[in-house]
């Protein structure tokens, strides 16, 4: 299996990469204070991207 190597990208990706980074976060607290007031089935399953996205992220998998 070829390893993840971040530092082939283009540098405006690798610099877009780190902006959705420090981004996610911020979003996710949003959509799940949203989904706690006003639950609907998209704004969960919206809430569920948003976490895995944010867990890979920071787990480095994208």
């Amino acid at each position: 299996m070829k390893r993840f190597n971040p530092y082939s990208w283009p540098p405006w990706l690798r610099q877009l990469r780190a902006i959705c980074a420090q981004v996610i976060i911020p979003i996710t607290v949003f959509q799940a204070i949203r989904t706690i007031l006003l639950p609907t089935t998209f704004d969960v399953l919206l809430l569920a991207i948003l976490v895995l996205l944010a867990v890979a992220f920071h787990l480095e998998w994208i």
